[in-house]
């Protein structure tokens, strides 16, 4: 086997911490299954410090130096009440002038993290303390208020907690239905896949 893809990774919660490794392995497995993908433990910012004036790129920098043999960097950020598709081409052209020497990505998912298991909502039906009867919202990208969702869902009437339950939904919800109904998502796994194999 021959040396890793190793992709280094900046989010802005601790939720993504744990989920994000989990859904970059499971993609890595979809699209280059012969490929050994490592994926280190993401450096988490804040949002405010990666928007600000130097933010990302120093960010970017302490990144790059902390991950030995680094072949690509992703940047994972809620969206919010931003629109995705005019913070993210803006954040990722700094990213790529801060550090040319490494292939990057910048992706905000819309409107947040939790709306990819929306998104994909009838696979996590009576999975990880789910409702059964779990349907897809109406344009599940558009409203806030997806961890209200899940915890108006959960059947153990406790509230969603990102640091306890994202990574567990991450391993499970159907990646394919996410594509089908969450464009960011659909974004997200065409960048994964160009950093792992290097084509678009």
């Amino acid at each position: 086997m021959g040396s890793p893809v190793r992709i280094a990774t900046l989010v802005e919660g601790h939720g993504e911490v744990e989920a994000l490794p989990v859904l970059l392995r499971r993609i890595a497995a979809e699209v280059a299954p012969h490929l050994w993908v490592d994926v280190p433990a993401p450096h988490r910012v804040g949002r405010d410090s990666l928007l600000a004036a130097h933010g990302i790129e120093s960010a970017l920098d302490r990144l790059v130096v902390g991950v030995e043999g680094v072949t690509g960097v992703l940047v994972l950020l809620d969206a919010d009440d931003d629109c995705p598709a005019e913070l993210g081409p803006g954040l990722l052209a700094r990213a790529q002038a801060a550090r040319p020497d490494v292939p990057s990505a910048v992706v905000l998912a819309n409107r947040e993290f939790e709306a990819w298991f929306l998104a994909a909502a009838p696979s996590l039906g009576g999975r990880r303390g789910l409702a059964a009867d779990l349907q897809t919202p109406p344009d599940p990208e558009k409203p806030r208020g997806c961890k209200e969702w899940l915890t108006r869902h959960r059947t153990d009437g406790r509230p969603y907690d990102p640091r306890k339950h994202q990574a567990g939904l991450a391993a499970v919800f159907d990646l394919h239905l996410a594509r089908a109904n969450a464009p960011s998502f659909d974004k997200f796994w065409r960048d994964v896949e160009y950093l792992i194999t290097g084509k678009r």
